[in-house]
């Protein structure tokens, strides 16, 4: 099994749009072969002093995969090129941290 941790910075207003868009893909991904669980989550104040500030602008993807080989496939599925073409002006910036259970 394979977890994700994706995180997208999105441009000045425009987290909502994002979100929005990304939501809309989300059937799609939890459609595709080993996608065991795919969603958008941001920030809460959790009022835990070990909890960095609060970015507004940003947006974390929690994924998990049943292999490496279904999120390759995940990154080049049809779909996922259509949906980063709908949110390329939203997005300052993508990291991942790809992650095995240990």
């Amino acid at each position: 099994m394979i977890h994700v941790i994706a995180t997208i910075e999105c441009n000045l207003g425009k987290r909502v749009d994002f979100i929005e868009a990304f939501k809309r893909n989300v059937p799609n991904c939890l459609a595709e072969d080993g996608c065991l669980a795919y969603g958008p989550t941001i920030d809460t104040d959790s009022g835990i002093s070990a909890q960095g500030p609060l970015r507004d602008n940003v947006v974390t993807v929690v994924e998990q995969w049943a292999s490496l080989d279904a999120l390759n496939a995940h990154l080049t599925a049809p779909h996922m090129a259509t949906y980063r073409e709908e949110v390329q002006s939203m997005v300052a910036g993508v990291s991942l941290q790809v992650l095995e259970p240990a």
